[in-house]
């Protein structure tokens, strides 16, 4: 029998260390050799970890949420025979248990899954040591506490037949509750056999309903929800990194934020038309048009695509628009970035955002596909609101956010028209981009937004 060493591999980037974001196995569990034990990240990119061989795994480097340096244990797996080293970690041979420990070992080995009182019960010579303690349950007539064997008629263990209650003081109901619940209700005087319950037994909501609604206990309006329990969640993985990026951001960067409304009356017909035509093409949403828009218009002001050195007090606008595009997935908010923008048509532009999005949402997007962006582009979509302030995603100096697209009634030129209008909304780096340059830049795109054919113009 052997044990194999697994460390956590250089995974690339220069990165010292890896989070673990989720274990696929736990100890005791038989992994074959390449099934997945562990989801670790790394700035933002999760890479999957997989057994180096087959065996059990006796030893694991920590749970969610803690980090593991390069080239530290990851997992120790048992293994039948040898293992050949393949550069990430140590075999060593061990003997077997000696004969006289196998007691403990088979204990050791019923894993965290049974307890004490199991192993007593099929050892009847543990139990012998064990305590009995007796359920409290309480009389719905009294609000007294009796051992529950008494309730059922029968003497509690280590008591005779004096202690037991008589027939008459036997409570014709049991009611179950907590001992927290039972301490409330006898602080409040409250008799548990009137307070209503819709489980098997009485909890504090059922008490809070009881005291809320005087008692008479019609005793959760129509179409109210029932209490939940409150629910702890550890911040780890992507949610941490959002979480560490974002307060990162505001504390070092002096948000402000523009917002204009934009008529994208004329764009949309564009958009409709383009789609009627488009044959084998990706259908078009707004935010194609709107990036050729952003790329035509960064030229005449290149501070909004730059990104801003803090500790060398460099700022450095960028030739090339390598566009975030930020995207909502089931772990949280990633930013693909879609390259040389500048470059790219409408349909190229649609398509790239589709594959960048589906990549994000089913976890096979690559770590240099999250990295680089020079300016970011963040939409809800249908849910985007009246406006937005978005935070910059640092060291980036501008974020745009086109809000929902709504039809409302506007004057054009003195006449009242049903007109399909947007707010736009764009929140910059105060230390680089002055507010004059932010609302000149977003008149700008205003401008070849309303008026769509310059898109295609030279």
């Amino acid at each position: 029998m052997g044990r194999y060493t697994f460390n956590l591999p250089d995974i690339g980037e220069g990165i010292a260390e890896a989070e673990i974001v989720e274990w696929h196995v736990k100890l005791g569990d038989m992994v074959e050799e390449d099934q997945q034990i562990a989801d670790m990240m790394t700035d933002k990119a999760t890479v999957e970890m997989e057994a180096p061989a087959t065996g059990k795994i006796v030893e694991m480097a920590g749970e969610a949420g803690d980090t593991v340096s390069i080239g530290s244990m990851l997992v120790v797996i048992e293994t039948e025979g040898e293992v050949e080293d393949d550069g990430h970690g140590s075999a060593e041979r061990v003997d077997d248990q000696p004969a006289d420990r196998e007691g403990v070992a088979e204990a050791a080995d019923a894993g965290p899954g049974m307890d004490v009182a199991t192993v007593a019960a099929e050892d009847p010579g543990v139990q012998d040591n064990q305590v009995d303690t007796p359920r409290t349950e309480v009389s719905p007539k009294d609000g007294a506490s009796i051992p529950a064997k008494e309730a059922d008629g029968a003497p509690a263990k280590g008591g005779d037949d004096r202690h037991t209650p008589s027939d008459s003081a036997k409570p014709a109901e049991r009611i179950l509750a907590s001992p927290a619940v039972r301490k409330r209700a006898e602080e409040l005087g409250v008799d548990l056999a009137d307070v209503k319950h819709q489980g098997e037994h009485v909890r504090h909501g059922d008490l809070d309903a009881y005291l809320n609604y005087g008692g008479a206990q019609g005793y959760r309006p129509a179409g109210a929800s029932a209490k939940r329990e409150d629910e702890a969640i550890k911040v780890i993985g992507m949610r941490r990194k959002i979480a560490q990026n974002m307060a990162a951001s505001k504390r070092a960067i002096p948000h402000f934020t523009y917002v204009e409304e934009l008529d994208v009356t004329a764009l949309e017909d564009l958009r409709a038309d383009l789609n009627k035509t488009r044959g084998a093409k990706p259908k078009l949403t707004v935010l194609p048009l709107l990036i050729v828009a952003i790329a035509k218009t960064i030229p005449d002001f290149p501070m909004i695509n730059a990104r801003y050195d803090d500790e060398g007090g460099v700022v450095t606008r960028h030739g090339a628009i390598h566009l975030g595009m930020a995207a909502q997935t089931d772990k949280g908010l990633t930013v693909p970035v879609i390259r040389n923008a500048q470059d790219r048509n409408v349909w190229q532009l649609a398509s790239e955002i589709d594959r960048l999005a589906n990549a994000a949402r089913d976890g096979s997007i690559k770590a240099d596909e999250l990295q680089g962006a020079t300016l970011t582009l963040t939409s809800l979509g249908p849910l985007g609101g009246i406006a937005t302030t978005p935070v910059i995603n640092k060291p980036e100096v501008a974020i745009i956010g086109p809000n929902k697209i709504v039809e409302r009634p506007a004057f054009v030129d003195g006449v009242l028209e049903a007109r399909k209008l947007m707010n736009l909304s764009i929140s910059c780096d105060h230390r680089v981009v002055d507010g004059w340059d932010a609302a000149s830049f977003v008149q700008a795109l205003k401008k070849l937004v309303e008026t769509p054919v310059l898109l295609f113009a030279d």
